[in-house]
């Protein structure tokens, strides 16, 4: 593992390098993403109420929108959105909000937003969410079959040449299944045509500008969006930060060793509570028992359900939220000194086993994905890099591999990313962990760089995913401070405290540093 400078020197050198480099950058000039010919003006969304015990004032509706943005009065597909109101006498308009993915439903996120933000900030936006084309209640829906995850899947590491075939055949299967089933929608399952239909949206409002705030996907999105229409925003908040340089296959690989980086950190901080769990004080020695776990997995699953891919599953969240580790270092505790797997089963049950709406969440991924950007086709690549990279980060770099690998046979033709950079833009603001396994911080200077203006937040030494609105408070004070003026600067606020042991059988509380904002975010982005 290559060592990285302390955290605190860490962010400063790197938010000056993004500092200097956006005010030495001359304008680029680069292929931008069209937009499409004016459209029929489309119909205002007709709400209708759609409260909840949690959300009282939430208000539903749908939107047409083109399939093809090109071919405006061609076939209409529909959006589901969510709406909470603004009360203030002067609303500020649309607050769009989208939990990332792709194939996140944003439509729970609106409320949850809404109830965050501070009462003040909250009061002066419709704040509104909305499942992107293809997802959730959107119709038509995508989905290519939820039995993909179901246990026990061959080992993701593929020590031999039969175990490599079953996983070919399993992503090659899914693969034809969406084009069976979705042969005509797939070419058109992609961000760029995602963030026309905002600008669908936007129209429908009648607004003049939209302000905008998303997660992880959510912050490409956003920035598309912008690169399509920059005279149209009004603010743009973009937490958790992909790399627009590595759209996609490259960001993918960048993910596997940060996430290979956070279980190191995980596993340090299980040796460190040796008291209660008894697996060593050595985070090295922690770290063998571990994958001694794993290997044992592979010729007896837990309850005839975690393998080592599901057991990868069942820790993989642990990379996104640490208030997830007493319970994931209690189940391997459980399994690595008690013998007992039945704690192990229950995680995978909770953390990682595959509901039923993932089918369709795991289907528009692959779908945006594939689509946004050319990935490799020949298969003997994806081995050499996986390969490669197993060898420094050996804890996911298989098991992301075989999760992206249908867009090695994908049926539709590949778009090439847009550059976002943007110098026409209102001023944005960035949030970023330090630590972030899925969205890298790198990746979040390189935003800044492209995004001319824009602040970056960093939360220092955090390693969480999603980090506004999770309890963080001077996170949360920059966030509002900006919904309500435009302004930001950049800035470094300190990491939640990390976790402590707690017993097994407790839920994670609704509250613990932003648990119930992780469980809207999902999982893999």
């Amino acid at each position: 593992m290559n060592k990285r400078p302390p955290f605190k020197k860490r962010a400063a050198v790197l938010l000056a390098v993004s500092t200097i480099a956006a005010a030495l950058a001359s304008p680029v000039t680069a292929a931008a993403p069209v937009a499409a010919a004016p459209a029929p003006a489309p119909g205002a969304p007709q709400w209708s109420n759609c409260a909840t015990s949690r959300y009282p004032t939430l208000q539903c509706a749908s939107l047409r929108v083109p399939l093809d943005h090109d071919r405006p009065t061609g076939r209409q597909i529909s959006l589901a959105l969510t709406r909470v109101p603004h009360t203030a006498a002067r609303s500020q308009g649309p607050l769009l909000v989208n939990p990332g993915g792709p194939g996140g439903s944003g439509r729970t996120l609106a409320g949850y937003i809404a109830a965050a933000l501070p009462k003040e900030v909250a009061a002066q936006f419709d704040v509104i969410g909305f499942d992107p084309r293809g997802v959730g209640k959107s119709e038509p829906t995508i989905d290519c079959g939820a039995a993909h995850f179901t246990p026990v899947r061959p080992d993701s590491v593929p020590l031999d040449t039969e175990t490599e075939r079953a996983n070919l055949e399993r992503v090659k299967s899914f693969a034809e299944s969406c084009q069976t089933k979705h042969a005509d929608v797939l070419p058109y399952i992609d961000t760029v045509s995602a963030a026309r239909d905002l600008e669908v949206l936007r129209t429908a409002l009648r607004a003049e500008k939209l302000s905008y705030f998303g997660y992880s996907y959510g912050t490409y999105l956003g920035a598309v969006y912008a690169k399509l229409h920059p005279g149209r925003v009004h603010r743009l908040v973009l937490d958790s930060v992909v790399d627009p340089a590595g759209v996609w296959y490259e960001d993918n690989l960048a993910q596997d060793q940060a996430f290979d980086s956070r279980h190191k950190a995980f596993l340090a901080w299980v040796a460190r509570y040796d008291a209660t769990y008894h697996l060593g004080t050595d985070p090295a020695e922690v770290e063998a028992r571990w994958y001694e776990m794993r290997s044992a997995l592979r010729t007896a699953p837990a309850g005839a359900k975690v393998g080592p891919a599901e057991l990868e599953d069942t820790f993989m969240p642990g990379g996104y939220f640490n208030g997830y580790w007493p319970h994931l270092a209690a189940a391997f505790a459980s399994y690595s000194v008690d013998g007992d797997p039945k704690p192990l089963v229950s995680a995978y049950e909770k953390f990682g086993a595959v509901e039923p709406s993932a089918g369709n969440s795991y289907s528009v991924y692959t779908a945006v994905q594939c689509r946004d950007s050319a990935w490799p086709k020949d298969w003997n690549q994806w081995r050499a890099d996986m390969w490669r990279t197993h060898a420094k980060a050996p804890f996911m770099t298989w098991n992301n591999a075989w999760y992206n690998a249908p867009c090695a046979f994908w049926p539709a033709e590949s778009l090439q990313a847009p550059d976002v950079t943007n110098t026409a833009l209102p001023q944005a603001l960035l949030f970023q962990a330090t630590e972030d396994a899925a969205t890298p911080y790198e990746g979040a200077v390189s935003m800044r760089r492209k995004l001319a203006g824009s602040a970056l937040v960093v939360e220092e030494g955090g390693g969480n995913h999603g980090i506004a609105l999770s309890g963080n408070k001077c996170l949360d004070e920059k966030l509002s401070a900006y919904l309500l003026t435009g302004k930001a600067s950049d800035a470094v606020c300190p990491a939640q405290p990390a976790p402590t042991p707690v017993p097994a059988t407790r839920a994670v509380p609704a509250s613990a540093g932003g648990a119930a904002l992780h469980g809207l975010l999902g999982f893999r982005g």
